[in-house]
């Protein structure tokens, strides 16, 4: 019987792949709980249909995040914060403070795609990466300086 999985199953695939397995395993396990249809010729055009527009999605998304690298290459971004006598920070800059700095700027980056190995305690010039997608990344320089 072949079916196509309209969710992932361990040990079968992923979802949207078209398996053959035995009847009663089909019937009573992954039809039952909606886990795959009967692979009928309108449902195998459906799911074609659907991973045509995934990959538009993510071709667009990509061309968005090339676009957003260009936009960020050789950024310079300017963040002001109280320090003690000695430059360290009282606290530290992590990822979403680099985040709002971006938003101030007029560029909208979530905070989990600042990456960042330990948060930014002293006065300084660091180089920070930036994730925009799945392989695109864009290198920004943080300065760091003294609130007056």
């Amino acid at each position: 019987m072949k079916v196509v999985l309209l969710q992932d199953v361990k040990g079968q695939g992923k979802k949207g792949d078209v398996i053959e397995v035995s009847e009663g395993y089909g019937r009573n396990f992954l039809i039952n709980k909606k886990l795959a249809k009967i692979a009928t010729a309108d449902v195998l055009n459906v799911i074609s249909l659907q991973k045509q527009a995934e990959e538009r999605r993510l071709q667009e998304a990509a061309k968005k995040a090339l676009e957003d690298q260009k936009k960020l290459k050789d950024k310079v971004v300017t963040i002001s914060v109280k320090t003690g006598q000695s430059g360290k920070l009282f606290g530290a800059v992590t990822g979403s403070d680099i985040a709002e700095a971006l938003s101030k700027e007029c560029f909208s980056v979530d905070k989990k795609s600042v990456v960042l190995k330990d948060p930014i305690k002293n006065e300084g010039t660091y180089d920070v990466e930036i994730k925009l997608h799945q392989d695109i990344k864009a290198k920004i320089k943080v300065v760091i300086i003294k609130d007056e």
